[in-house]
């Protein structure tokens, strides 16, 4: 599921994964670094409503992948501020992108991602942010070519982008 921010992802996401009528994964990469991403993480969390199981994992996703079962849907949100953790954390990018598109391969749970598309603006002015364009880029055009279905989100519209609408 690939948007600009605040485009309706998640909701859109959470639909999927909620109408699966299977046992839902929320797989959360987001870390709590001040008051404002706290309250964006409530709000998310009170959007979803009860019944879901939320599992922490600010970067190695693919652990938590590897251990679902059929029978669960997952719900990764989001691959963009896993992206973030990744780099800002000094971690080698090529082996966590290679591990975490290899688990979503293997994962025996559907797995519906949110990822924010970052590359329709200005060019950056630092290079830390143009880095992580180009990352971000990068893994978008990988993920979009390992899934079965690609979603794109504008104005909390969702296009099909790849395959057919689940």
């Amino acid at each position: 599921m690939l948007g600009g921010a605040a485009s309706g992802k998640s909701a859109a996401s959470e639909k999927l994964i909620v109408n699966s009528g299977l046992s839902r994964i929320y797989l959360a990469t987001s870390q709590i670094w001040d008051a404002e991403i706290q309250l964006k993480v409530d709000q998310h969390i009170s959007d979803r409503g009860d019944g879901w199981r939320t599992i922490e994992e600010p970067v190695a996703v693919w652990t938590p992948l590897s251990a679902r079962a059929a029978g669960e849907a997952v719900l990764l949100d989001c691959a963009t501020m896993w992206l973030s953790n990744v780099m800002l954390g000094e971690h080698d990018l090529p082996q966590a992108q290679a591990r975490f598109l290899d688990a979503l391969a293997t994962c025996k749970a559907p797995v519906v991602v949110v990822s924010n598309e970052v590359g329709q603006g200005i060019v950056p002015d630092n290079t830390l942010a143009r880095a992580f364009r180009e990352a971000q880029g990068r893994l978008n055009i990988a993920l979009a070519a390992q899934a079965d279905c690609v979603l794109h989100v504008l104005a909390g519209l969702v296009q099909v982008r790849k395959g057919e609408m689940p």
